[in-house]
């Protein structure tokens, strides 16, 4: 996959994605790059630290989170992009939309983003599909159940990891009809949403089933609750060492692309995991 001038070789290397909210209320890092400067800042620092996409997000998704409007997620994702974009240091790095909502979609790639990232996996708004099939970039394809505001009450799977992976093979395949090319297609199993503790672990435990859906996996673990449940670490931002372990897992496993908060120390742990597993 070639998105701007990076050339992604699927197998062969971990790809790390920096995670931005530009949110108030985001899980672990909420109110803390909710501005143009703090925002800046944050990317500059997650890219020296070898990040090669960040991912801008308006609407946090943390459970129980409160849907904004339209309007004020523009407000918060757009000036952030232009602004990475009028900067050359940024140049080479790929800047990532988290949104569900095709218009978003469509006003942020206009500015300079190059990837979709909707945790909906393209069923909240029943434009992104044919959007980003005219736009001609990568989607990531997420799989969840219900809402942010519900989506822990629904976690009753007969057979979670078989039900991930049907979701995530009919909207490949949705993708594929609304004319969204196979190789621009990204899966992500969703770890933390509309599953529990057990269940995000047993994802992991067969990411490899995932593999033969032929599509690149991103793996959004960083400072998650099943982190914190095992270290018994109320505390997201305390979660580093059980985010650098599941990364490392999931590398093992066939994982390629990590998207997480603490660049720096993740992109050495990729460096090491993919010395031992590629």
């Amino acid at each position: 996959m070639q998105i701007r001038n990076q050339n992604f070789l699927w197998g062969s290397k971990t790809y790390v994605m920096g995670i931005l909210n530009v949110t108030p209320d985001s899980f672990s890092d909420g109110g803390l790059f909710n501005s143009l400067e703090r925002a800046i800042a944050q990317a500059t620092k997650m890219v020296e630290a070898g990040a090669i996409i960040i991912d801008i997000g308006g609407q946090s998704s943390r459970p129980g989170a409160v849907e904004i409007s339209l309007d004020e997620e523009l407000h918060r994702v757009l000036p952030v992009i232009k602004a990475l974009r009028e900067d050359t240091k940024f140049d080479t790095i790929l800047i990532s939309i988290d949104t569900t909502r095709a218009t978003v979609a469509e006003q942020a790639i206009a500015l300079g983003a190059d990837i979709v990232n909707d945790i909906s996996g393209g069923t909240f708004d029943q434009e992104m599909l044919r959007i980003v099939s005219d736009l001609n970039v990568p989607i990531v394809l997420m799989h969840m159940r219900g809402k942010p505001q519900n989506m822990q009450s629904l976690t009753d799977y007969p057979d979670v990891v078989a039900a991930v992976y049907q979701f995530l093979e009919n909207q490949i395949q949705r993708a594929i009809a609304a004319g969204i090319h196979r190789d621009k297609i990204i899966i992500d199993p969703g770890i933390g949403f509309a599953k529990n503790y057990e269940q995000n672990i047993e994802i992991i435990r067969n990411l490899t089933v995932f593999k033969t859906l032929n599509c690149p996996i991103l793996m959004g673990v960083s400072r998650k609750s099943f982190i914190g449940h095992i270290l018994n670490q109320p505390d997201p931002q305390q979660r580093l060492h059980g985010t650098v372990a599941a990364c490392v897992s999931a590398i093992a496993l066939g994982a390629d692309i990590m998207r997480v908060h603490d660049v720096a120390e993740i992109v050495d742990a990729c460096k090491v995991a993919d010395a031992i597993w590629r």
